[in-house]
């Protein structure tokens, strides 16, 4: 955690020149600050913060909470809830529970890690879409079902699945060039 390569310093120096939001990470420590047993607690609000916990705020906090950078570090990788790396605009959860894997669930995961060229828990070069899995997502009655940023898609077949991502993307694109950004 410790690293000072030029990558981690111009994250830091651009987290530090968000200051909206290194305000509210600053009011944050602040509140905690000498609070035994509140890393955790200050982890998961530096998270809804960023969206993800930096490395270089991981190593602010340790140094702000005055706990060592390995504590830290130990904790955001030890508890699954934490993210070190930013997330996709879309976040497919995958379900995994008896339903949807006996309704073939695991072929809808190897068709969406084909067509994004990512595996489960990373997220695609653009940003745009992180794959993760989930236990059961309560719709046992549409299986195989995936979500979308809360939305559930049921009765999946993998050639739907790879459709909807697609279109998801075209739309993103079509916005794009909507706005101009091309």
């Amino acid at each position: 955690m410790g690293c000072t390569c030029d990558d981690q310093q111009n994250l830091a120096q651009s987290l530090q020149n968000d200051t909206n939001t290194w305000t509210k990470l600053q009011d944050l420590l602040e509140r905690f600050r000498g609070q035994r047993g509140s890393l955790v607690t200050v982890l998961q609000q530096v998270q809804d913060i960023y969206g993800y916990l930096p490395r270089p705020v991981m190593q602010h906090v340790a140094e702000v909470l005055r706990i060592k950078p390995a504590k830290v570090y130990g904790v955001a990788t030890f508890y699954k809830q934490f993210r070190l790396t930013p997330m996709g605009k879309y976040v497919i959860l995958l379900c995994q529970g008896t339903a949807c894997h006996v309704n073939g669930s695991e072929r809808l995961a190897e068709a969406l890690c084909e067509e994004l060229q990512i595996s489960e828990g990373e997220t695609t070069t653009d940003g745009l879409f992180t794959l993760s899995s989930a236990a059961c997502l309560g719709c046992c009655s549409l299986a195989p079902v995936m979500m979308i940023n809360g939305l559930a898609y049921g009765q999946l077949t993998p050639q739907k699945a790879r459709q909807i991502v697609k279109e998801l993307a075209e739309q993103e694109k079509g916005s794009l060039q909507e706005g101009g950004l091309q």
